[in-house]
């Protein structure tokens, strides 16, 4: 005879409850951490933490590996810096202009990549985000090699000055906190069960009459929207939109944070995101450009070592919890 407690009503309020006490300290943390913590560091940490679940959600839940991510959170961020640097517009609305010429390439990226799978979509991407890369780097209005330097932080609805970096922490622990929700909810939906059909198993998922294209396409747009939100803000935490945000590097490193932190999982990528971040921040001084070894070593330990990532071992550990009522069922 079934218990009560382990009854899946029972352990379905206790995982509520795990989850909102979790969200509950996440909240603390961030409003107590720039008190005792650097702020420009956890808004660093936070913009790759959203950009590396941004990528998560189309590899991670949607089965497509982009290599031209890096177009979508450059992008984003040269639109963002121009219209805050040239034409003095607020910071909310530079942010959702990056955030929507960002949803736009990755409609146009999407498009033209997903007639095709495996290596053939990754290299599509990866070629589409090399002419982005040249259009940045040759065009005027960019900077070129210098980019575009001294951007305003400007005043949030023209009231709150972000010239203070705990202000503008808060602004941007807010809308990171906002674009963590949406993935959430966004996995979480029919639609996103919809998305890991496709990647468990397409020709089932066509054969149940789902147009596999237009989900992938709105998975392609979702996730560049939210790696330009990411883009943006970090353009103007640093007020600096350079060639780095589009080179071809930034695709890769955003794998890395995904696939360190845990491929598939909500919160691996951020995990991922503050682990490579600290080791930049704090590796860059002592050991210069072998920074990018230590990575790359990191990387193939990770691999080879720890195939789920660190969020996705520790769950691991944790065994599988069935949701099947003890006796069965079906």
């Amino acid at each position: 005879m079934a218990t009560l407690t382990s009854s899946p009503a029972v352990r379905g309020s206790a995982t509520e409850s795990r989850h909102l006490l979790g969200w509950t300290l996440t909240l603390a943390f961030g409003l107590a951490a720039p008190w005792f913590i650097y702020p420009t560091f956890l808004m660093k940490v936070l913009c790759f933490a959203l950009f590396a679940s941004a990528f998560n959600l189309l590899l991670g839940f949607a089965g497509l590996l982009s290599f031209g991510h890096a177009a979508f959170f450059g992008a984003s961020a040269y639109v963002c810096a121009g219209l805050a640097k040239n034409l003095g517009l607020s910071p909310e609305l530079s942010i959702l202009g990056g955030t929507a010429v960002a949803a736009a390439l990755g409609a146009l990226f999407g498009w033209l990549s997903i007639r095709r799978s495996g290596i053939y979509l990754t290299m599509i991407t990866l070629a589409l985000a090399q002419l982005v890369f040249f259009v940045a780097l040759q065009m005027p209005f960019t900077g070129g090699e210098d980019g575009l330097q001294g951007v305003p932080r400007g005043a949030l609805l023209g009231l709150l000055p972000l010239g203070d970096n705990q202000a503008m922490y808060y602004f941007v622990f807010t809308v990171c906190g906002a674009g963590f929700w949406l993935i959430r909810r966004t996995v979480h939906s029919p639609y996103g069960q919809v998305l890991k059909a496709i990647r468990e198993n397409e020709p089932r998922a066509i054969s149940l009459g789902y147009d596999v294209n237009r989900y992938k396409l709105l998975a392609f747009v979702l996730s560049a929207g939210l790696a330009g939100t990411a883009g943006a803000l970090k353009a103007l935490v640093f007020q600096l939109a350079s060639l780095t945000d589009v080179h071809w590097h930034m695709s890769g490193e955003v794998v890395l944070m995904t696939l360190l932190g845990g491929l598939g999982t909500l919160l691996g990528p951020a995990v991922g995101a503050l682990v490579i971040v600290t080791l930049e921040n704090e590796l860059a001084d002592k050991v210069g450009p072998w920074v990018t070894v230590i990575m790359g070593a990191i990387f193939v330990v990770c691999v080879l070592a720890f195939r789920r990532g660190i969020v996705g071992e520790l769950l691991a550990l944790r065994g599988p919890r069935s949701d099947t009522p003890p006796g069965g069922g079906h």
